[in-house]
């Protein structure tokens, strides 16, 4: 079946929409497709962490074709459509976009994105969104859900219109270039102009976060030096403490 132009699978449990996706992408003649599911029993987010996927939640594969220029435009063409999709639902909704993959509502997780890559040239976005209720063991960043900010949907209308938006910012995309991205999203950024921690696979740095550069680098000023930083996970320091 089909979601939008998108060749659709919503199986009913899988261990990870992305093992299917991956799967899939082995002699897949679709250029582009979706994996959702409406049970999801071993979910993985970056750095191998576990995404736990609490029934009524919606968890998807989203995957396309790389091109050659896309695969580092991506976590700011999702992340981007996931917040459209949840202000259509609540236009009074305070969602902001956390460098690079989160999106956050009441400054808490709401959403999360894990890029991979598959066989042909595939790149499978899998993609984890808090429908009706949110993590409640001790997790790296605290958690929200759909519900627990006032809207009430289902994985599937809130699917359709991601999807719907997604398609707009890959227009977006084509037709203005990647700097109308980068704009947009830094509109929606959380932590512009505050002192960050960033941590990455081995190391951890301090600085201030001004902004990204044209290719969606963040950007942490360190004394007179301004570093670019392509991977990582940011806790904006608050009182010398760290809060993600």
């Amino acid at each position: 079946m089909y979601i939008q132009d998108w060749l659709w699978y919503d199986l009913d449990e899988v261990s990870s929409t992305n093992d299917v996706a991956i799967e899939l992408s082995v002699n897949n003649e679709a250029e582009e497709y979706i994996v959702s599911a409406k049970s999801q029993t071993d979910g993985r987010g970056r750095r191998g962490r576990k995404w736990q996927s609490q029934n009524g939640n919606l968890f998807f594969s989203q995957v396309i074709k790389d091109r050659e220029d896309i695969l580092n435009k991506l976590p700011f063409l999702v992340s981007l459509a996931l917040l459209e999709t949840i202000v259509y639902f609540e236009p009074k909704a305070e969602v902001k976009i956390k460098w690079p993959n989160d999106v956050l509502a009441n400054d808490r997780k709401i959403s999360g994105i894990l890029l991979e890559k598959a066989s042909d040239n595939y790149i499978i976005i899998g993609i984890g969104v808090n429908i009706k209720s949110s993590p409640t063991l001790d997790v790296l960043y605290q958690a929200t859900s759909l519900k627990q900010i006032g809207i009430e949907t289902d994985r599937i209308e809130f699917l359709n219109k991601y999807i719907e938006n997604f398609d707009k910012k890959i227009n977006q995309l084509q037709n203005s270039g990647f700097i109308s991205i980068i704009k947009n999203w830094l509109e929606h950024a959380t932590g512009i102009g505050q002192k960050i921690i960033v941590n990455s696979e081995h190391r951890s740095e301090e600085g201030l976060f001004c902004g990204l550069d044209i290719d969606g680098a963040l950007l942490l000023r360190q004394g007179e030096h301004i570093k670019k930083i392509y991977a990582g996970d940011i806790f904006i320091k608050k009182d010398n403490t760290k809060n993600g």
